[in-house]
């Protein structure tokens, strides 16, 4: 019986390091986590979306736990349609504070001020920006499966504070499954969102996700494609 315990224990603990070694990623969908990109190190992710739009970001890692990055996005860039309209560019930036324990969490701040579905005759964004946030990431129940929760306020001249959260569960470095309950203020207007990471390349992620699943206007389906690199 000893035996089998023993045999048990080191399997655990087998299954735990090995999940310690699997990759994490520094925003799923529209979800931030609480990890940073490496120092040193860039994220340069391109999402192809509604509108015929195309975004690139660039994230960089300046500083130990500290990233800093920016986005700019065109509509029609993509099919026949004119005019071309080149969106402002936008910033994002991110500081982890803690790295997390046992117990707590890991613990990061930031500000992402990527917005999508321009409207040009309003002139308005349906998607606000995230603007500045807190989130918090840990493993639950099984290795591998994380969750992010955390809170946000879009506008710096509104008291309106909203919630997200997102889960996602890595397969052996191979496929990760993500899930996102986002803009959470009021259940009407929250969003659901779900996709697949696949693991291309040790530097090359290709993901396929479906945004905003309960709202037939602004439903979507994107295509995102991350290259990392050192510098």
């Amino acid at each position: 019986m000893k035996r089998l315990f023993s045999v048990i224990f080191l399997l655990v603990c087998a299954v735990c390091v090995h999940a310690q070694d699997l990759r994490k990623d520094s925003i799923l969908i529209d979800v931030p986590t609480a990890e940073t990109l490496d120092h040193y190190s860039l994220d340069f992710n391109t999402r192809f979306f509604s509108q015929n739009s195309v975004m690139t970001s660039v994230d960089f890692g300046v500083y130990p736990r500290l990233n800093i990055g920016f986005s700019i996005a065109a509509q029609e860039l993509i099919g026949n349609e004119t005019p071309i309209k080149v969106l402002t560019p936008q910033l994002q930036a991110k500081f982890k504070i803690y790295d997390g324990s046992l117990y707590l969490p890991a613990i990061a701040i930031g500000y992402d001020g990527r917005e999508y579905f321009y409207d040009r005759h309003i002139k308005e964004y349906a998607h606000e920006k995230k603007g500045g946030y807190l989130v918090l990431s840990r493993e639950i129940i099984i290795p591998n499966l994380q969750v992010h929760p955390g809170i946000n306020f879009s506008d710096f001249d509104s008291s309106d504070i909203f919630f997200f959260t997102g889960v996602n569960f890595n397969i052996e470095d191979k496929v990760n499954v993500l899930f996102e309950w986002d803009n959470v203020h009021n259940i009407k207007d929250s969003r659901l969102n779900a996709g697949l990471r696949i693991y291309l390349l040790a530097s090359l992620d290709l993901d396929f996700a479906f945004r905003d699943m309960a709202h037939k206007d602004t439903f979507e389906r994107i295509v995102q494609l991350r290259w990392k690199a050192n510098f």
